[in-house]
């Protein structure tokens, strides 16, 4: 039974990632019909948090404000900062170069949690299988691709993106184990929305009815906040719980295999042989990490 629990562990990590795959495009669709990064997030997050509610109603305040901080911390790192330099990046730069350099996450968050806790630092066959796993993602992300290009403002965000999740890992740590994963999404939501605010200051929201109102804007923003937003962040707390904060973020490797094969079936983008021989480089790295951490364990 236990075996099972850790199988179904797994596999939803796996089914998480693939969604957040998928909203590269969907927020590029976003983008493409005249919202900015922060309206994306804005109207994403909002909606996602007046659903959260229901679930979550009876307890308003973490046990002490040690935890209320971290909250705040999580928001930040894992809501507005995180989308706030994904979107934007997204405005200068391919999907597919920001999906692999937010896919650097589980670097960032193995450094940074090995540096904080001894129980998540690495073996050498884990650092392998981590190196393995990335270099399969770049040949994925890369498909073929001679000519590459190059914004050093959209690199420079891609790169804070996965540095920030990292930093969302390494905070929530903590508290996953004491509040419900309904609480925790809730509260993220809540303070993402916060700490996004003095933004408007400089840019006002977009509160134009007519491109709110267009059909594959509300269906895009209604897809993000329901399913990549609420079901995904409670479930992903649940798997840092059931798989640790490092083993559960080398799951993001697989997020960029999802948007080669979104981009593919929706775009019309080609799978090149360096592509599949990516993904087979990354599954051969992740069963060396997956390995290395049962005999550890």
């Amino acid at each position: 039974m236990l075996q099972n629990h850790k199988v179904l562990i797994h596999l939803l990590a796996i089914v998480i990632v693939s969604i957040w795959g998928t909203t590269y495009v969907v927020t590029k669709i976003l983008l493409g019909a005249g919202l900015n990064a922060a309206d994306i997030f804005f109207y994403r997050f909002i909606l996602a948090y007046l659903l959260t509610w229901p679930l979550c109603f009876r307890k308003l305040w973490c046990e002490n404000w040690r935890d209320e901080a971290l909250m705040v911390l999580a928001g930040f790192t894992g809501g507005s900062l995180y989308f706030l330099a994904e979107n934007t990046a997204l405005t200068v730069t391919p999907a597919c170069d920001i999906a692999i350099l937010v896919s650097a996450c589980p670097i960032w968050t193995s450094i940074i949690l090995a540096l904080a806790y001894k129980s998540e630092r690495l073996s050498r066959r884990q650092t392998l299988g981590v190196v393995l796993a990335f270099i399969g993602v770049a040949l994925v992300i890369f498909n073929g691709q001679v000519v590459l290009h190059i914004s050093p403002l959209g690199y420079a965000l891609g790169l804070l993106s996965g540095l920030t999740w990292a930093f969302y890992q390494w905070i929530t740590k903590p508290i996953v184990g004491k509040y419900s994963a309904w609480f925790i999404s809730r509260k993220v939501f809540f303070y993402g929305l916060v700490t996004i605010l003095p933004y408007y200051l400089y840019q006002p929201l977009n509160t134009d009815a007519a491109i709110l109102t267009k059909p594959e804007v509300i269906v895009s923003i209604v897809g993000l906040s329901l399913v990549a937003n609420v079901g995904c962040y409670a479930l992903w707390n649940l798997v840092m719980k059931g798989l640790g904060a490092v083993k559960s973020s080398f799951y993001i490797y697989l997020s960029p295999v999802a948007t080669m094969f979104m981009a593919y079936f929706a775009l019309g983008e080609r799978i090149t042989l360096m592509a599949v021989l990516g993904l087979v480089i990354l599954v051969i790295g992740m069963v060396m990490a997956e390995k290395a951490w049962q005999v550890k364990s």
